[in-house]
């Protein structure tokens, strides 16, 4: 697209041209580029240039000699403006008479060049300021000699900036107005003329259908511009199929239809040029017409219908090549055609968002989705240029006088017209231009031809399809033009770029099996190497071309190959001949000359050849290897049998020198020699100081395995693994083959799903499918014993000893290493995943701390020998030396954060002889104990109100939601009773040391809330039993009120019950280990109403006592109190049974009852009821509350001595149910 001129290629832009004022027209060429659509100006400096827009006497008279000239487009967008802009300063309107006069001889001549081209006229009044005096009478005049409507003529105000916007923005309106009315009336009357076909010229009627066409694209009126672009593009098609016709002596029925066609058409039969230029003609003009309608049908999203006219176009003239000598011009103008295209394609594809969703076939115009796809036109338009190219060489060829041609070129120059061409002629100062024949057009079209390097463009096409194949995952489409891409540089003789697409593609093709297309890649890949001198590269593709999966007999033409390429046909008889060269190119018996740089492809001692053959290697097809041990699990020392199959497809007996069999354990290597091949120096160097065998033969028969069966022994622990076998052939070629283990081997990809019989690489098929390379050898049987000490459950806190006793029982214990590992005893890990920062020590569940010697020195002390590694849940510890009979114990010291149940392993590895190689047979013991962590006491805790006593808390009677949780109440400055309970959780006995409850730091605790001990301190340890459980009375006071009012912390000390067991397992300080429980925050608020409940702790039969309810108002109002007491058959009562009263503000008010048991035992009192009517509040007391104990007759007690000496108090306290 890019050859195309630069007018055909954008769409037309209206032209402006300023006359006058030079120094505004930069100014307003800016503004009018900046509209939308822009307008271009052709700037004058001044009036005496305008001569440039006159008409010659050429175009007046120019006969009919082709179909569209070639600068017509160009001259309208860049010399015939639409529009003059006359651009007069407004001193010479009123200035003296002379300048007056001047500027209407400037309108006068103005008038005389637009009237010839209808052009349309606007006068420009330059003002410095809205202010300038300007005369009426001369405006009135000047618009009057230049016949112009009022408002076209403006006045320009150039020094006010909003005036000067104004003007702008008036100028272009102006502007963009008049010329929409010149493209639309120079429109009309060129299609008047079509309209009334009044013209017997087919050229004519193109040419006007095609002006028509670009006036209304002027003008935005893409419809129209579509549908006189098709009619010039049918009639051209038409009119030459008319003129083949004749041509041809066609028969009359044929003639009257093209009469026909010539009375609806006016189709002439112009016969002005010779046949081969007027084809290229007729094909030139046609395929710009195409490039104008497939621009405008994309640019409307119109895909469908563009693909559709383009497949039209294509096959309309994709039949007409001409003369069969000038072929070569009509594969040229084919690619072209599809170049442009999918360059079109590719620039709407923004627009274009998805192809898949559109409908691209119905019953008349089948369509596929390939021809939407850039991809797919830039294939075809590289084959075309092929083809091109391919006719363009016979035709050089068959030409003797080359140098004529070269001289013809020179003077060879587009003619006047679309498609045409003519020989320039100089006649003394001046040119003269002569018609050509088609003899001297077919030697200029051979001498551009030569000009060109037609592979080079080939390969860009060919590049760019490829990058959109890709693109759109068409991995197939896309090998296929690398692949072409490579055949281009190949024959160019750019190998470096060939060798790397036929790389890319034959991965492809190894991947999905295309056995006849990787020949041919491979051959080219071979090629490629050999010009190139690169042995290794020719042997590997050499070997691997011989080896696929190919039996087509020379004789037998199944497939009819066009071009059997360096390749050669893909038959069996190829396939030895390719055997035979590399073979004797790997033996040295042949060699093979480079054509390019003449360098002899061999294989010497100065130069040896390695190849490796891994799992995903394309040489497993040359050369498979396979290693089955017939056990799984053997002694140290003691003999296995292991079985090497050997496989290879080449088509010849595939023979080797020496086999080498390489192990992970270097000692059990082995060498297998060839009897029936003569020694070499050059092999015998391999393996020096291993076991050699010999095998009666090593030769490999294409598709029969080759068995081998040999003892291997290994001495030392552990994996036993076959890692490769190498295969040596000739002096200087070794092939590296990896092992692979029968039960796991891949099927080869080429061979998968050829006709073929599939043998096993054992004779034992239980062996192949359950072989494996590998072997475990076990070890020694340790002589040593490792022992755990267990003593119960670990405590959440205290650091818990762990002893670890080694004991040698027959083995010296050389390099001993123990290893500790704490493992989640579930699966998990022992670090909490709270936060994904760096971690600290109490982020983990259980923490190994250190590692304690015999005589309890921190080893972590004593050098990096010893300890070699120590963290929070690995452990790498050395072991002493210890003879027969000696032990040796350490303590790991743990301490678990969190209850978690832990397994520890503890592993040892030591040498039984003193060795300080680092291979030396290690012999490991493994121990393992499972380890629970329990949290020792669980502490909870209780708040409650004095006993018989209640506080009205108005919190406690709003309604919440149901998930919300209530923060528990307590009323300021009154007494409540904490009570704090301990549980031993655990199966072993502690020892309480402490109990108490200290404020937070940040909440200011001393001030805020008191907390008093409610009875004696802990003054001795208290022992509790597993199970057991401790309370501790405590009695806070809230002096704060407050929503959210913390008690603090309860910080409990304890340890374990002594005893020698429990001193060697934990190490707890003789504080004891700390527990902390955070008390709950809590909402403090003044209570209005406390309710108390007074009497006796007991009574007698019969004997009245007084019970009193005592209602205390602890606000500022006036409180109304309704109370009720009802009656009890156990008590005769006397007082009121209810009433209301009034509580005054800060005060207490009393109700006093008489009570006289009537029944011993457990009574209950009567029942009260108080309720406050102003916040609709009750309070009734308990059942607990309401019990007293009625003695049947006076109870005698014993005195209770006080012994502490303290003044203790002795304090009941009833705890409700």
């Amino acid at each position: 697209m890019e050859e195309y001129p630069e007018e055909l290629r954008t769409p037309p832009v209206s032209l402006v041209s300023l006359v006058g004022c030079p120094e505004l027209h930069a100014l307003i060429s800016t503004h009018l580029h900046t509209e939308q659509p822009p307008i271009n100006t052709l700037a004058l400096p001044d009036f005496s240039a305008i001569s440039i827009m006159n008409r010659s006497n050429k175009e007046i008279r120019d006969p009919v000699a082709g179909i569209l000239k070639r600068e017509w487009l160009l001259k309208h967008r860049t010399r015939v403006p639409a529009v003059v802009a006359a651009l007069f300063p407004s001193d010479h309107i009123s200035g003296d008479p002379a300048q007056w006069l001047q500027l209407c001889t400037h309108v006068e001549n103005l008038k005389a060049v637009v009237r010839a081209r209808n052009i349309k006229l606007v006068l420009v009044i330059v003002q410095s300021t809205s202010n300038d005096d300007i005369s009426e009478d001369r405006m009135i005049s000047l618009r009057k000699r230049a016949e112009l409507d009022s408002k076209y003529l403006i006045t320009f105000i150039q020094n006010d900036a909003s005036e000067l916007q104004q003007s702008l923005h008036r100028l272009a309106s102006t502007f963009a107005e008049l010329a929409n009315t010149y493209y639309r009336d120079e429109g009309r009357r060129i299609k008047t003329r079509v309209e009334k076909k009044n013209t017997n010229s087919i050229e004519l009627y193109i040419r006007y259908c095609f002006k028509v066409a670009v006036y209304a694209e002027f003008r935005r009126d893409w419809v129209e511009a579509l549908r006189f672009y098709e009619d010039a593009y049918h009639t051209l098609r038409e009119r030459y199929i008319r003129n083949r016709l004749i041509e041809k002596g066609a028969q009359p029925k044929k003639l009257e239809v093209c009469k026909a066609l010539e009375h609806k058409k006016m189709i002439g039969t112009s016969t002005r040029l010779p046949a081969i230029q007027r084809l290229v003609e007729i094909k030139t003009v046609a395929e710009q017409l195409h490039f104008k309608i497939s621009t405008l049908l994309l640019h409307g999203g119109k895909i469908i219908e563009a693909v559709k006219w383009f497949r039209q176009h294509s096959a309309s003239y994709g039949k007409l090549v001409g003369v069969p000598e000038a072929i070569f011009l009509h594969w040229e103008w084919m690619s072209r055609q599809f170049l442009v295209f999918s360059e079109l394609l590719e620039t709407s594809s923004v627009t274009i968002q998805s192809i898949s969703s559109l409908a691209f076939s119905t019953a008349d115009n089948p369509l596929t989705e390939w021809e939407c796809i850039p991809a797919y036109h830039y294939q075809l338009a590289a084959h075309y240029l092929k083809e091109k190219r391919s006719c363009l060489e016979l035709a050089l060829s068959m030409t003797e006088i080359a140098d004529e041609i070269d001289g013809t070129a020179e003077s060879v120059v587009p003619s006047v017209y679309v498609g045409q061409f003519a020989r320039l002629l100089e006649q003394g100062d001046a040119f003269a231009t002569l018609p050509l024949t088609d003899e001297e057009y077919f030697r200029y079209a051979l001498a551009e031809g030569k000009r060109f390097q037609d592979s080079f463009e080939i390969i860009a096409l060919l590049k760019k399809s490829f990058e959109s194949f890709s693109n759109l995952k068409i991995q197939r489409m896309a090998s296929l033009c690398g692949f072409l891409m490579g055949r281009e540089y190949f024959a160019v003789g750019d190998f470096r770029n060939a060798k790397l697409q036929f790389d890319n593609v034959a991965n492809l093709y190894r991947q999905e099996g295309w056995v006849t297309l990787l020949w041919e890649v491979l051959g080219y890949l071979r090629e490629c190497s050999r010009r190139h001198g690169s042995v290794k590269d020719f042997i590997e593709y050499s070997l691997e071309m011989a080896a696929m999966p190919i039996s087509f007999d020379e004789n037998v033409q199944s497939f009819n190959f066009k071009e059997c390429d360096p390749a050669g046909p893909p038959t069996i008889q190829q396939r030895e001949i390719i055997n035979k060269e590399v073979i004797g190119l790997v033996r040295g018996e042949l060699g093979s000359t480079s054509i390019e740089d003449s360098n002899s492809l061999t294989v010497t001692e100065a130069h040896p050849l390695h190849l490796e053959i891994d799992l995903v290697s394309p040489l497993r097809v040359v050369f498979l290897a396979t290693v089955a041990f017939n056990d799984q699990i053997v002694k140290p020392g003691a003999p296995t049998l292991i079985m090497l199959s050997l496989l290879s497809h080449l088509p010849l007996t595939f023979e080797i020198d020496q086999l080498e069999v390489q192990f992970n354990q270097s000692h059990c290597n082995f060498t297998i020699i060839n009897a029936q091949r003569p020694p070499s120096a050059a092999i015998s160097r391999g393996q020096q100081g291993c076991r050699v065998e010999t095998a009666p033969v090593l030769a490999l028969v294409m598709s029969k395995w080759l068995r081998l069966r040999y003892e291997i022994k290994s001495e030392q622990s552990g994996k036993l693994e076959c890692i490769s076998v190498i295969a040596r052939i000739g002096p200087h070629v070794s092939i590296c083959c990896r092992a692979e283990s029968p039960a796991s081997m891949d099927d080869l990809p080429l061979w998968r799903f050829e006709d073929h019989v599939d043998t096993y690489p054992t004779k034992d098929p239980a062996l192949s499918f359950s072989g494996q390379k590998a072997i475990q050898v076990e070890e020694p049987d340790p002589q040593v014993d490792l022992d755990l000490g267990d003593f119960g459950p670990a405590l959440v806190g205290e650091k818990f000893n762990i002893p670890v006793t080694v004991t040698s029982k027959g083995h010296p214990i050389y390099g001993g290493e123990l290893k500790i590992n704490l493992v989640d005893a579930r699966g998990g890990v022992l670090v909490s995943p709270r936060e994904m920062e760096p971690m600290s020590a109490d982020d983990h569940h259980v923490e190994l701390l250190g590692i304690a010697g015999p005589q309890g020195e921190e080893e972590s002390q004593t050098g990096p020998d010893n300890i070699r590694k120590i963290q929070h849940s690995f452990g790498l510890v050395s072991v002493p030396f210890l003879n027969c009979g000696d032990s040796w114990t350490c303590k790991l010291e743990t301490k678990w954060h969190r209850p978690k149940s832990v397994v520890l392993y503890v592993s040892l590895g030591y040498s039984s002889t003193n060795s300080n190689e680092s291979t030396s047979q290690k012999v490991h013991v493994h121990r393992s104990l499972q380890i629970e962590g329990k949290t020792a006491i669980v502490v909870s805790h209780r708040l409650m109100l004095p006993f018989r006593q209640d506080s009205l808390l108005l919190s406690s009677l709003k309604l919440l939601p149901p998930d919300a949780d209530r923060l528990a109440s307590l009323p300021l400055c009154e007494k409540s009773v904490l009570i704090v309970n301990a549980r031993n959780c655990t199966e072993v006995p502690l020892q309480l040391i402490s109990i108490s409850i200290e404020a937070d730091n940040n909440d200011g605790e001393g001030r805020s809330c008191t907390v008093l001990h409610g009875g004696e301190d802990i003054v001795t340890p208290t022992l509790l039993v597993p199970g057991e459980e401790f309370k501790k009375v405590f009695h806070v006071i809230p002096e704060v009120k407050s929503s959210k009012l913390g008690l603090g912390t309860v910080f409990l000390r304890w340890r374990r019950e002594s005893d020698l067991k429990a001193q060697s397992c934990c190490d707890t300080e003789a504080d004891g280990v700390l527990t902390k429980h955070g008390l709950p925050d809590v909402n403090v608020e003044l209570s209005p109403l406390i309710v108390r409940l007074e009497c006796p702790p007991h009574a007698i039969l019969g004997v009245p006592f007084t019970f009193i309810v005592k209602i205390q108002n602890e606000t500022r109002l006036l409180q109304e109190i309704k109370y009720s007491m009802g009656d009890s058959q156990s008590f005769v009562l006397s007082g009121s049974h209810n009433d209301t009263i009034f509580v005054l503000p800060k005060t207490e008010h009393s109700l006093s009852y008489m009570l006289v048991p009537l029944a011993s035992g457990s009574q209950q009192l009567p029942r009260v009821t108080v309720n406050s009517v102003r916040y609709s509040a009750g309070f009734q007391p308990t059942i607990a509350a309401s019990t007293i104990f009625v003695f049947p007759s006076k109870p005698h007690f014993d005195n209770v001595v006080d012994r502490g000496g303290d003044k203790a108090a002795l304090e009941s306290i009833a705890f409700a149910a």
